[in-house]
């Protein structure tokens, strides 16, 4: 019975816009000492919340959010690589764009998913005839999804911290629902496929992969330009070249990667991107619409705006300079540094100088 409805479930998984499906035990999670070292390293930098009391209790063993919990549904949704979607970063003098990591181009994958989950949630109930607890997460709550993932069938964690299919590549989000239904384990994937490869390692510009599958988040350009919410450290802002929200590079590297099929429509792109220029000129409304429905509102307009001023920076263009000026005049303190960084750098580059 349980091999039916588990099949049944899987297939509306697909029905609904998930990639992969898999479950697996609530049992805690085979690296859960890998994260307490990452975290005894302060490889987490200003992302406390990690490191909180409840953040450990629950990663640490999924039944501490549901007692009764059975079983735990992993699930993968594909969004489009930047290959896939024919990415570029402008043309001629003044006409550069910022990159944005390829998950957020679309819809808000946090919008998106709860909605879909919620979904397979009453379909599930109405084959088992009644209700059942469950929790559902997606990048949101605290247990250990790629440790889930693989121990679902769904991939294997890569040398780049990302989960990998050998099918699907590592383009995708992984969401979980956890159950109070009894459904059969897929078994978990064991293979590890990175063989020696070391692409991923020699290719990240801050050198932020560490030899166990973990990052330093600090070093990490995703971290520098989301998650932190201070001044970007001055010796890293160089290394960032013109990524404004997130970075792809490590997956971009990956072999698994080169034919990674196209993604879920809803999270492709819906605009032209706009220049770095015009970007540095937005007002808090102006942001706070462009954005609206996007990941890239996570940053908030400062965290933003100094990302793009570094991008700027690090374009060695003087048609930017102009920009930059005015941008000394914005309320922000730390766009306003970041501003002059950039200023520099490039009056810098143009006299023949090094910062």
């Amino acid at each position: 019975m349980t091999h039916e409805i588990k099949q049944i479930i899987k297939d509306k998984a697909r029905q609904l816009g998930f990639t992969l499906a898999g479950v697996t035990i609530p049992e805690p999670p085979p690296h859960y000492n890998t994260f307490e070292n990452w975290l005894a390293q302060g490889h987490h930098g200003t992302m406390e919340y990690l490191a909180s009391e409840r953040s450990r209790v629950s990663r640490a063993n999924p039944r501490e959010i549901i007692p009764e919990c059975k079983s735990i549904l992993v699930l993968a949704t594909a969004y489009s690589s930047p290959s896939g979607r024919g990415m570029s970063e402008g043309q001629g003098e003044g006409d550069i764009t910022g990159t944005i990591a390829s998950y957020a181009h679309g819809a808000d994958y946090h919008d998106v998913l709860p909605a879909r989950m919620k979904a397979l949630v009453q379909f599930i109930e109405e084959q088992v005839g009644g209700p059942v607890k469950n929790r559902y997460y997606t990048d949101t709550g605290p247990i250990l999804e790629r440790d889930l993932a693989q121990r679902a069938g769904i991939g294997w964690i890569g040398k780049n911290t990302c989960l990998i299919n050998p099918k699907q590549g590592s383009y995708f989000f992984i969401s979980e629902i956890l159950l109070e239904l009894e459904l059969e384990p897929d078994p978990p994937f064991i293979t590890d496929h990175c063989g020696t490869c070391t692409r991923c390692i020699e290719a990240c510009p801050t050198d932020c992969i560490l030899p166990n599958r973990t990052l330093d988040a600090t070093r990490c350009i995703s971290y520098l330009t989301i998650e932190l919410k201070e001044d970007i450290p001055v010796e890293l802002r160089d290394k960032m070249g013109s990524w404004v929200f997130g970075c792809d590079i490590c997956q971009m590297v990956c072999p698994w990667n080169r034919f990674a099929p196209a993604g879920d429509p809803v999270f492709e792109m819906t605009t032209p991107p706009h220049t770095l220029t015009e970007e540095l000129s937005l007002t808090p409304q102006a942001f706070n619409q462009r954005f609206k429905l996007s990941p890239v509102k996570r940053t908030k307009r400062r965290g933003y705006l100094r990302n793009v001023a570094v991008a700027l920076g690090n374009t060695g263009d003087m048609h930017a300079l102009p920009i930059l000026q005015n941008a000394m005049n914005d309320e922000e303190p730390m766009i306003r540094e970041h501003a002059s960084w950039a200023m520099d750098k490039i009056t810098s580059s143009l006299s023949g100088e090094s910062r």
